[in-house]
């Protein structure tokens, strides 16, 4: 295949941003929130944290109330409290890794396996064997406990390898919920359509929150207090969004992109959201500012390389983003310029911050990150250029570089304040096991979500592609291989987030949240790409709609 030229350059035909200027009216310097709403919330804050620490015999009451906590997306106000009745529970309820209350609970049982779980702790899924028969089945006793079924099935999603009970429980949970979910007159039929459409351990905390704070005021059994403190939290953190958002619209405006970079996708506001996805709590503001950047940025360069650059084009920008000097620029066409100059002003804006903490030794690191991300795009270019075809391993080997999770985890860091250590930096680079599943589980959803799309231009052998190639299947057992191996790689996400932890949790964190991004903007297509269907309904939900109070 020839090199393309400027008559015939690969052009993708993406759609227009859905959202126009709509974000800009939200563009404010100022990010004070309503003192009068903050005021209320503390007093809330005050009401649910009495109950938390409240003396109760019955560690049932705690137990839902921090899950409903959690699912109303305000435990990030009471991460101390929950760590201490977790632990307690822990400690005088778990032995040898087993549950020993609630009993027949099917519902508590479950949900208390989850919270541990989601906490770190140590605790066996055998307790389940109780609700099995004779022959070592899930008993149909259960089935008519929809309540406990759900909680169940949630729980699954917290396996690691070897955990057959818990495999079990998925395929017997999944299997008896979907009779519940055609059952338009059953009490629970949008809730259950809900967790099997998105399981609450991969949703986004906000999505999760939105939805749950509905369901949540439908229960006779709910504390006005909680309730009032998720509605008032859920508009108080919106209105910092939407600030956030339209900053840095009015940034990417007045920049002039859509017209610099009229081939790329105008994913202003979905690049945000994602940023958002993986920390939306106030503190983290220069965190999501930064990714956001970074988000948007990259996603010009993917479609300079993926569709729209020469391969000589390409070249010279790979090898000016080697050298990262300004002097570089006088070399680049237009469109490059443009993106050299943005990529270099975010990196210094960056550094800037940086300096600020004592931390300006890290920014090394980001541009190292960054220079290897570019560089293996560039490797892919030139197999594309080249009709190069690569073998399985071999596209494994590159999409670890290629698919940017090093790079944006390594920048979802700069965020995290001054906890972030050289140490830390370091190990994101190293290959780490739950690095590797956020890379798996991010590549191959990509490319069966956008595997369709991309079969309408020259484009990158995907995973699929050379599955099929390597082994002579069908797409269809190309896709279920994959499959597994995102089932797999979540496992093992699983597994590393339990105690004792190679790094601290709140990184682990971003990670996970990365991967929960993932699920929920690749489920059934590329909804990055072709952001007019469901991207469209979660942004509105999160930044257009408050909720009611």
């Amino acid at each position: 295949m020839a090199p393309k030229s400027d008559l015939h350059r690969n052009v993708a035909d993406y759609k227009p941003s859905v959202w126009g200027d709509y974000f800009l009216r939200y563009a404010s310097e100022s990010m004070e929130v309503d003192q009068s709403i903050a005021a209320q919330i503390e007093t809330l804050k005050n009401n649910v944290r009495d109950m938390l620490v409240s003396n109760t015999k019955n560690p049932l009451e705690k137990v839902h109330l921090i899950d409903s906590i959690c699912r109303l997306g305000v435990s990030y106000h009471f991460e101390n409290e929950i760590e201490e009745v977790l632990q307690h529970i822990h400690k005088n309820y778990v032995q040898n890794g087993e549950i020993i209350i609630f009993e027949d609970n099917l519902c508590s049982l479950a949900v208390l396996f989850r919270l541990l779980r989601q906490q770190g702790l140590h605790v066996s899924p055998n307790v389940f064997n109780k609700f099995k028969d004779e022959q070592g089945k899930f008993s149909k006793r259960i089935i008519v406990d929809v309540e406990g079924m759900l909680s169940l099935y949630e729980a699954t999603h917290l396996m690691v390898q070897g955990e057959d009970i818990l495999e079990d429980a998925l395929a017997f949970t999944t299997t008896h919920l979907d009779f519940v979910a055609n059952e338009s007159s059953h009490p629970r039929v949008t809730q259950v359509k809900h967790c099997l459409r998105q399981a609450l351990h991969k949703n986004l905390p906000r999505l999760e929150a939105r939805s749950y704070i509905f369901i949540y005021e439908e229960d006779p059994s709910h504390d006005e207090n909680l309730l009032i403190l998720a509605k008032l939290d859920f508009n108080m953190l919106q209105s910092i969004h939407q600030k956030e958002f339209g900053n840095l619209y009015k940034w990417w405006k007045e920049l002039d992109a859509a017209n610099k970079l009229p081939f790329a996708r105008d994913r202003m506001v979905e690049g945000s959201f994602w940023a958002m996805g993986l920390f939306f709590e106030p503190q983290y503001s220069i965190g999501r500012k930064f990714m956001s950047k970074l988000i948007i940025i990259i996603t010009a360069i993917d479609d300079a390389y993926d569709a729209y650059g020469t391969i000589d084009e390409l070249e010279l920008f790979t090898k000016a983003i080697e050298r990262w000097d300004i002097s570089c620029l006088d070399d680049l066409p237009d469109y490059m310029k443009f993106l050299y100059k943005i990529t270099l002003d975010l990196y210094e804006e960056i550094e800037q911050e940086m300096q600020k903490s004592g931390r300006a030794y890290t920014i090394n690191y980001y541009k190292k990150a960054f220079i290897q991300f570019i560089q293996a795009y560039m490797t892919e270019a030139r197999w594309l250029n080249n009709n190069y075809k690569p073998t399985l391993e071999e596209y494994i080997h590159l999409s670890t570089e290629t698919c940017g999770y090093t790079l944006l985890i390594c920048t979802s860091f700069i965020g995290m304040g001054d906890i972030t250590t050289e140490e830390i930096i370091k190990w994101v680079s190293n290959e780490t096991k739950i690095v590797n599943a956020a890379i798996v589980i991010g590549r191959i959803m990509d490319d069966i979500a956008s595997n369709e799309f991309e079969q309408k231009r020259e484009h990158m052998s995907s995973f699929l592609e050379c599955y099929m190639k390597k082994y002579n299947v069908s797409r269809e057992a190309s896709v279920q291989e994959g499959q597994k191996r995102i089932a797999n790689a979540w496992k093992d996400m699983n597994k590393q987030c339990l105690r004792p932890t190679e790094i601290p949790m709140p990184f682990l964190t971003r990670i996970l949240n990365l991967s929960r991004v993932i699920d929920v903007f690749y489920k059934d297509e590329d909804n990055y790409t072709n952001p007019e269907g469901e991207m469209k309904t979660f942004i509105k939900a999160l930044l257009v709609d408050p909720v009611v109070v």
